[in-house]
């Protein structure tokens, strides 16, 4: 196993692998699924230190990043990597820098409550999120092939507009990206987002059948699908109560929260 200064690597399956930022207070996961092909990158991290030394380790097939969604936390070693894929929706912040978040904002997020030492390269002063053209657009319904294991995207907005959840058919595993994890509030709370389309999206991917494991994109690594049971009732839930709009604040449900 990969002992790593500022990266976690954990085994989820002999070819899936969760690559971990625990030294940062967003605990960022990113996630690399080889197939006889090619291997898929999804998402690239915070970006304080260079995730490709942790992937080049890893495999040696040649990688594609799939972005579950353009925010600071999931693109930062973007820059890294030739092919990079994003959600049309989300294209806009990709080129052009994330609507809503200033600099010094983004800076003060990415520094803030780091509990492990960052490498000599990472200035906080200077933290520049990635910008810059996909190789190429994800759309809802779309299959990808790694050789001998096939990739479904699903278009899940609402935390950004071009959010997506991905799942792994062949092995049942949905990564959830920023749109279903635990111990900390799922949002939709800042002007870029979109409460009802969160409740929408939650809604989607709770009636995806044969999911064996879920991972999102923070905190604990792994959540049982039975989640997803807990997910169709807060949908109702929020919707029969008429939450699904700015300002109602944080909700609880058994092993996750939304806060819009």
């Amino acid at each position: 196993m990969i002992k790593d200064l500022w990266f976690t690597v954990q085994q989820i399956d002999p070819i899936t692998y969760a690559i971990s930022e625990y030294g940062h207070w967003e605990k960022v996961h990113s996630f690399l699924l080889m197939g006889e092909e090619k291997a898929i990158l999804i998402d690239t991290g915070l970006g304080i230190d260079n995730i490709k030394r942790i992937t080049d380790q890893l495999t040696s097939l040649p990688i594609e990043v799939i972005t579950t969604h353009v925010h600071t936390d999931h693109i930062g070693s973007h820059g890294q990597f030739e092919k990079i894929y994003v959600h049309e929706a989300d294209k806009d912040w990709l080129v052009n820098g994330i609507k809503g978040l200033s600099i010094e904002q983004i800076r003060k997020d990415v520094s803030r409550d780091i509990t492990l030492p960052t490498p000599q390269t990472f200035n906080p002063d200077t933290y520049q999120p990635f910008q810059g053209k996909p190789t190429g657009l994800l759309n809802d319904g779309d299959a990808i092939e790694l050789g001998n294991r096939r990739l479904m995207i699903y278009h899940t907005p609402g935390h950004s507009p071009g959010h997506i959840a991905v799942l792994d058919k062949t092995n049942g595993y949905l990564f959830t990206g920023d749109l279903l994890y635990d111990e900390t509030p799922i949002y939709a709370f800042y002007p870029s987002t979109n409460p009802v389309d969160l409740v929408n999206s939650l809604e989607k991917i709770s009636e995806i059948p044969n999911i064996s494991m879920i991972y999102g994109s923070h905190n604990t690594l792994g959540l049982e699908p039975n989640i997803l049971e807990e997910v169709k009732m807060a949908v109702n839930f929020l919707r029969e109560k008429e939450l699904t709009k700015f300002g109602t604040g944080i909700h609880y449900f058994k092993g996750f929260s939304v806060q819009f």
